[in-house]
This record gives structure tokens, sequence and C-alpha cells, in this order.
């Protein structure tokens, strides 16, 4: 294990349990290290303060312990059969309304770069650095020994998440155990279909959950646009609460078949919902001005602080088009994930964009992600998702 050793002053974000170690304030004294190098780091007292692993850019080191230990595999049953807790705690490991849920959350549950959610017997694995998929194998096995029967299949989908020559190596790896029974998930009692495959991220937005139930309270006998719509997961939810029609909006083809799949399976047709490829903005400056509900659900628009200015013109742009086109009356539930993006300038961009409509605009809710995306309280960061419920007069 190697020794990093941090400049005069620059331990005491490591002893307020901040999980990042920023390049900048290592010590010329430190060892030399490698990406997926494991290493403990000490002040420049040589006190300890954590181990983890080191990676490539500005963040040096990601803290997976603030106790020594050994990197093995009760280490990782130990995190894992943490994590698998507060879902049983939640009430998710049990349900058979909702069988969808994210097992592992990166900081959030002390593990930095990995991501781990499971689908209906499928526990889906992205890692985000040559350290957390250098331990696949051993994940793999901690998380039969924790789930045992529940768990049918890992598979990697981490070939997106990582660069270009670890990528070529994870393309080896598909299945780490077992092999998918279904891609058939329920979600509050909603069915849809999961492509992990192909899909963006993990395959479906877990993180929307209890904001798509949220939807189903203003959607009965409604007129809903759910744009960015991906997989059809608002769609669904709003035709189940009883929306009098719905229409979904992305740019992919590809989702939009999953939408309509999604939308089949539910029991529904083409009598009461509508697909559209196309561009968001461009459809939405053609739209008629008579939707009762908008869904805003963009990807992000910004992943690093430099494309911050863009990201906001961009939610400012967006926001007004649908203030201006809903009916008077009616509800648009509008979201952020770019972390770059803090809640403070999402709101104050929507504000703006309210402000350029010129109507009477109320916030009805604020939102975030649910109980299984948990946020470490000492790695704010870690609150990515930010959305608000807007009624406008």
């Amino acid at each position: 294990m190697k020794k990093i050793i941090l400049n005069k002053g620059k331990e005491h974000s490591l002893k307020r349990f901040h999980p990042w170690v920023f390049s900048g304030a290592i010590s010329e004294r430190s060892e030399k290290v490698a990406d997926g190098d494991i290493a403990e780091v000490f002040s420049a007292s040589d006190e300890y303060l954590g181990t983890g692993y080191c990676s490539q850019g500005s963040i040096a080191v990601r803290i997976i312990s603030f106790e020594q230990t050994e990197i093995n595999i009760d280490f990782w049953k130990r995190k894992i059969a943490d994590a698998y807790q507060l879902r049983q705690q939640i009430g998710l490991t049990e349900s058979t309304t909702t069988t969808v849920f994210r097992l592992l959350n990166a900081e959030g549950d002390g593990i930095p770069g990995l991501i781990i959610d499971f689908y209906n017997g499928t526990a889906v694995v992205q890692a985000h650095s040559f350290f957390i998929h250098d331990n696949l194998a051993l994940i793999s096995k901690a998380l039969q020994s924790v789930l045992g029967d529940k768990l049918k299949a890992v598979y990697d989908k981490s070939e997106e998440t990582l660069h270009s020559v670890i990528a070529s190596e994870a393309k080896q790896s598909l299945y780490a155990f077992g092999k998918a029974e279904t891609n058939d998930v329920a979600e509050n009692g909603n069915r849809f279909y999961v492509n992990w495959e192909e899909g963006q991220k993990t395959g479906f937005f877990i993180d929307q959950r209890e904001n798509r139930k949220l939807l189903g309270n203003y959607s009965k006998g409604k007129r809903v646009l759910n744009t960015f719509c991906y997989s059809g997961g608002f769609s669904v939810y709003a035709l189940k609460a009883g929306a009098s029609w719905v229409v979904s909006v992305d740019a992919s083809r590809k989702a939009i078949e999953w939408t309509d799949q999604n939308v089949l399976l539910n029991g529904f047709d083409d009598k009461m919902h509508l697909s559209h490829v196309g561009d968001v903005q461009g459809y939405m400056k053609t739209v008629a001005d008579n939707f009762d509900v908008i869904i805003l659900d963009p990807p992000a628009f910004a992943k690093h602080q430099k494309a911050k200015h863009n990201a906001v013109q961009g939610y400012r742009r967006l926001n007004e088009s649908a203030i201006r086109k809903i009916k008077s009356g009616g509800i648009i539930f509008t979201f952020s994930c770019s972390q770059a993006i803090d809640r403070s300038m999402f709101e104050s961009t929507v504000m703006a964009a309210a402000i350029d409509a010129g109507r009477r605009v109320r916030i009805l809710h604020h939102l975030s992600q649910p109980a299984d995306h948990p946020t470490n309280i000492y790695h704010p960061e870690g609150q990515y998702l930010k959305g608000l419920v807007l009624q406008v007069g």
C-alpha cells in the first residue's frame, strides 16, 4: 500500500470526512503512485487520515475508508451489506410492487466511483475508475454473499464511464456472474422493460421514482407533455393516473421505441399516447398551447464547471419555452441533474425564465433524489438531482 503525505494545513477536509484529496494538496514527499493504486493518506505531521484509491485528474485520491483496513473480500462484503441494510430499512428489498432500486450510491454509501443498481434479480455495476473496475470480481462475490438467492446475475456496465484504454478491456467482461432471467421490472406497481446493455446510465433513471409518483397527483384528466422522455417513465405514471392524453418526445429513436414498449406493457395504446422523435426545443416552438402538465427532464447540460454558463442558458431557454406554452393553471415538473449546477443556481435560472416569460409562477414542491440515492452529509456534491414543481397562472 502506497503512502501519500499532504501539505501542511491540507488535512482539515479529510478530518471532516470529505472523501476527496485534490492533487494540489499532496506533498512532494509522497510516494509515486499509478492510476488504481491503493494508498494511505497522512497529514504533514504523519497522522493517518484515510485509505483511498489513486486516479488521474484534479481529484488525486478518493477515500473509501477512514479507518486503516485491508481492501479485500471482507471489506467489500461489509460495504455492500451496509448499503443493502439501508435499502431494507427504506423498505425496498422485500417489495413486490417495486423491484428496482439503487443498491450502492458512490460517495453516498462510502465508495466513490461505484454505482450498483438492482433490477429484479440483476445487479448492474458501473465503475467510474480503474480501481473499481479492477475489483469487479470481488464486488461480484460480495454481492452474491450479501444478496444470496435474490441475485441472479451481475452485469458490468462500465464501458461508457471509463476512459478508452479501460473501456476496451471492459468490453470483454459483460456478465461477471450468472445471466439475467428478465428485463421486466416493477416500480410502484408500474411495469417497465429495462435494457441495461444499450440504455443510458445503468438502463433506467431510478432516481426519479418518487417524482414520477408525485406526477400522478397532477395528471388525472390532464393533457401531459413529457420531454426528454427516454423510456417513458413519467409517461407511464401519467397514463396510470388517468391522464386524458400524453405526448412523449425524445431525440433518440431507440428511446421512443422503449417508451412505446413500456406504454403497451402497462395496457395503453396510441389512443391515449403519442410518441415523437425530435429535438425538444424545436417541438416546443410548434406545439399547441393546450398542455396542462409539462415535464422537463433534460440530460446534464453541464458535466463540468467550464460548461456552467452554457448550461444555465440552456435551462433558462427550456424553462421559458414551457412557461410560455403551458395553459393557465398548468403544472411544470422541471429538473437539472447537472452536478456543476447547484440548487440555488438552478432555482435562480428558473426564476429568470419566469421573468422572461412574464407569467405568474408559484413553486409547489422542491424535488430531489430518493432515499436509495443517499448523500453523504460531508459530501454535498453528491446532491446532484434538483427539481421544482411549478404552477403557472
